[in-house]
């Protein structure tokens, strides 16, 4: 009898076990399964997310019409209202209504920067100065125009009477670099530059320079009196022309970076039958030695 008892006790231990065993394997089995199930549908899904970015960057229309259909489509165009405006905006032309959403201002970078390459490649062939070297000073006067509100195509125009960007010019009286600056005089301007040293370092000449240029624009009240104070001619009835070369260059840059076809052999600023700005300047110097150290020293 008692033999009995362990016997059933036995087969209903083995029993139970036998049972938490198949519960093991089904349990086994059935959470390899959804593993196996959830990778393939992440295998899935990743390769259509992958075809549906290249479709969306040939077709960049796409990505619009899925943005539209988002839930959070509102809310973003909200935000994108309520976004600051971009720190660049100051920089930019003024022409209109100023863009202030981050894609119009990287678009109208992306026109400048085009402007901006047109007048490089267009000053290399006239005044047959390496790309590179031509895109170093254009890049210069672009950021020195930025930082102090002047027109860079101006500068560049004063750059090309002045000096035929040659960033080692001087004239007889002294001034030089590219913007031909009267370093003695405006030796305090180039302290933080380096020195009186820095007026034939290219980026300092050409800081200075339109630092002096404004400052004459802003004092003559127009481009033109700006222009003759510049050249030292303040104190005569007449700059020699300097003023109209120095616009004529103007204009022709303007239409350059309006993508307009300029020859590059249209008058030349440096042309043998007019006089050059260190000339002009040398003459003033002579009739009156203070004239353009007095001129200068105003500032």
């Amino acid at each position: 009898m008692f033999n009995r008892i362990i016997r059933v006790s036995v087969d209903f231990t083995r029993q139970k076990a036998n049972q938490s065993a198949a519960w093991v394997v089904v349990a086994r089995d059935t959470v390899s399964g959804f593993l196996t199930t959830a990778h393939h549908a992440l295998l899935v899904l990743g390769i259509a997310a992958i075809g549906a970015l290249a479709l969306m960057f040939v077709k960049p229309d796409i990505a619009d019409r899925v943005k539209q259909l988002s839930p959070f489509a509102t809310e973003v165009a909200e935000e994108e209202a309520d976004e600051p405006e971009h720190p660049l905006t100051a920089l930019l032309p003024e022409s209109g209504a100023a863009p202030t959403t981050k894609a119009a201002i990287d678009e109208k970078l992306a026109g400048n920067a085009k402007q901006q390459q047109w007048v490089t490649n267009w000053l290399a062939k006239r005044y047959r100065v390496a790309t590179d070297a031509t895109n170093m000073l254009v890049s210069a006067a672009y950021v020195t125009a930025q930082e102090i509100k002047l027109d860079p195509l101006l500068i560049l125009s004063v750059m090309a009477i002045e000096s035929g960007f040659n960033p080692f010019a001087e004239s007889p009286v002294g001034a030089q670099g590219l913007m031909q600056v009267m370093s003695k005089v405006h030796h305090d301007k180039f302290e933080e530059l380096g020195g009186v040293k820095a007026a034939l370092n290219p980026v300092a000449n050409i800081r200075v320079g339109s630092l002096i240029l404004k400052d004459y624009v802003t004092r003559g009240g127009s481009v033109e009196a700006g222009l003759k104070l510049y050249v030292g001619a303040g104190a005569f009835d007449s700059d020699s022309g300097y003023g109209a070369r120095v616009l004529a260059e103007y204009r022709r840059l303007k239409d350059v970076a309006n993508g307009k076809k300029v020859s590059v052999y249209a008058t030349s600023a440096s042309a043998s039958t007019k006089q050059s700005s260190s000339d002009k300047k040398a003459d003033n110097a002579s009739e009156d030695p203070g004239n353009k150290e007095n001129q200068l020293a105003a500032l």
